[in-house]
Parts: structure tokens; sequence; C-alpha cells
């Protein structure tokens, strides 16, 4: 059930993004765009009380659980940078907004850095969340993949170091049809 919930909360995230985008920029309704980019952080909080349900009914707590603490997480930390993304998009398709920058050399480098901050941020939070999950149900051998979920975010947090450590070595280069031009 809780693989479902979690695959039915990122459906209905990106649905309210891309609705929410799709209002202001085609449809021009800028009360109803506000609403649905509104609602796409209160599915989190939607599949944070499924699990907490779930778990407090005498479910035993699963990698699925786990799962879902990290992606909220990851929705908070990473969810107002996602709508941005989407949005500087969505302008330059629909609304002749300039295309979107690809970042290179320093600036780059320094947003993979920015990004183990936030990734760091994430893992705070699914690891509150875990915590307090486990606290609440209180029942060590329910709670078991729940605290292996621990290790897991400590290789997600290792994996983004690595990550920004290899742009810092290995700057990321202009593409070669911008070469010429001054973009990192």
């Amino acid at each position: 059930m809780t693989l479902i919930a979690i695959v039915v909360c990122e459906v209905s995230f990106w649905a309210a993004i891309l609705g929410g985008l799709t209002a202001r920029y085609v449809l021009r309704r800028p009360g109803l765009s506000t609403a649905l980019l509104v609602a796409a952080p209160l599915i989190d909080v939607i599949l944070l009380v499924l699990v907490a349900v779930d778990l407090l009914g005498g479910g035993t707590a699963s990698g699925h659980h786990g799962l879902a603490a990290i992606y909220i997480g990851m929705s908070v930390a990473y969810g107002h940078r996602m709508i941005a993304w989407a949005d500087i998009r969505f302008t330059h398709r629909f609304a002749d907004g300039p295309a979107p920058e690809r970042l290179t050399g320093r600036r780059h480098t320094v947003r993979c850095w920015g990004d183990v901050l936030r990734t760091g941020a994430a893992a705070l939070i699914a690891g509150g969340i875990l915590g307090s999950l486990i606290a609440l149900v209180d029942d060590p051998e329910r709670t078991s993949d729940l605290q292996r979920t621990f290790a897991l975010l400590g290789v997600i947090i290792g994996v983004e170091v690595l990550w920004a450590l290899s742009y810092t070595v290995w700057p990321r280069k202009p593409a070669a049809s911008t070469a010429g031009r001054a973009v990192g």
C-alpha cells in the first residue's frame, strides 16, 4: 500500500506543478495556478499521514515506509527548486521567456555544492521523519526496516558529495556550440 501511495503522491505532485504552470501560462488563470502550486506540498503531508496511519494501525515498516520518508525529505528540500526548474521551461515555451541557462564552470560547481547542502537538509528531514515514526510506533521489531533507512541516507549524501567533488576537479565545460561565448 505504501509504495502505491508514494507513486500516487509523486504523480499528483507533478500533476499539481504542471497543472499550475499550465493554468498560469497557457490558460492565463493565476488564481487556479496558485491553488494548484500550493497543493504540491500538501501532497507530501498526505503521504506522511498515510504512512503514520499505516504504522499506527499495526503495520510493520518496510523499505517503502523508509522510501516515503526520503521522498518527503527530498520533496521539501528540492521542491522549490523543482518548481523553479519547470517554471523557467514553461516561461520559455509558452510565455516567450528566456531559454534556460546551462551552468558551466565555477557556477555549476557552486550549484553542485549547494545541492550537497540541500541533500543534507533532505536527509535531516527524512531522518527526523524516520525517528519520529520509530518513536511513535515504539516497537523495534516493527520498525527495524526504518532503522536501516538511515544507512541509505548516508549513501545518498555520499553520492552527492562525490558528484560535487567530481565537478570541482573536472568542471563542466560549455557545450561546443557555446564555446565562443562567456557562459560559465
